[in-house]
């Protein structure tokens, strides 16, 4: 891995956790590389929304508010909805293939999940988010790829995640097989309702996980 994906990666699985503050030296210094590709790293993790400026020097991992992740989640629900409809109207047998097969990596990663291995829920996380990436490609629109790209917050998506018990693990299943076969069918309106309640289904996922007092710290849980 670069180092833009190695810094990436410890963002996502909470390695660098959220308010984390980091600087071109101690990263530098952290995955042993020079400060050259550190400095094009960061100016892409803050053109992904998951630095930020820290005072006059150095940025921080991002921190999500409660209103950030209702906002964010809202954003994705009408993006990527829509963009599912336009796979089911626009798709080939070429997509459709695609999208099955990223489908059934996400079932086998889920059989394959060790709860114990941080790197094994990343995986996870990684499959599904292939699924959903393919569905995208077959609208044929880059415009909306590229917007659905800058609100799809994978750290949030990993946190779900690390917290989904196998019941919520086969109900995301069970919607991706519904989405598959509605893009399949071209049923665009199914397709779009779908996809819109998967969205949901995560975001109040993710909100009442946070809001449990009885989970333990994020950052502690990954250290």
């Amino acid at each position: 891995m670069n180092a833009y994906e190695m810094i990436k990666n410890e963002i996502i699985i909470g390695k660098l956790p959220p308010g984390q503050r980091l600087t071109e030296e101690a990263l530098a210094e952290r995955f042993q590389v020079s400060r050259t590709p550190v400095r094009e790293a960061i100016k892409q993790l803050e053109s992904d929304g998951l630095i930020t400026p820290f005072q006059r020097r150095g940025y921080t991992v991002r921190e999500f508010t409660i209103q950030d992740i209702r906002q964010i989640y809202n954003v994705r629900a009408l993006l990527e909805s829509y963009g599912t409809s336009e796979a089911a109207l626009y798709r080939t047998d070429e997509d459709l293939e695609k999208i099955h097969n990223k489908n059934l990596a996400y079932e086998k990663a889920i059989n394959e999940l060790d709860r114990e291995d941080i790197y094994s829920i990343r995986s996870l996380q990684q499959a599904n988010q292939a699924f959903h990436e393919e569905i995208y490609k077959a609208t044929k629109n880059e415009y909306l790829m590229s917007l659905i790209s800058k609100v799809v917050v994978v750290p949030l998506i990993f946190r779900s995640f690390y917290w989904y018990n196998e019941n919520q693990l086969m109900r995301s299943l069970d919607v991706h097989n519904t989405i598959w076969k509605a893009i399949e069918n071209q049923e665009p309106e199914r397709a779009k309702i779908a996809m819109q309640e998967h969205i949901y289904q995560g975001r109040d996922d993710v909100l009442k996980q946070l809001s449990n007092p009885e989970l333990e710290i994020w950052k502690e849980n990954v250290q």
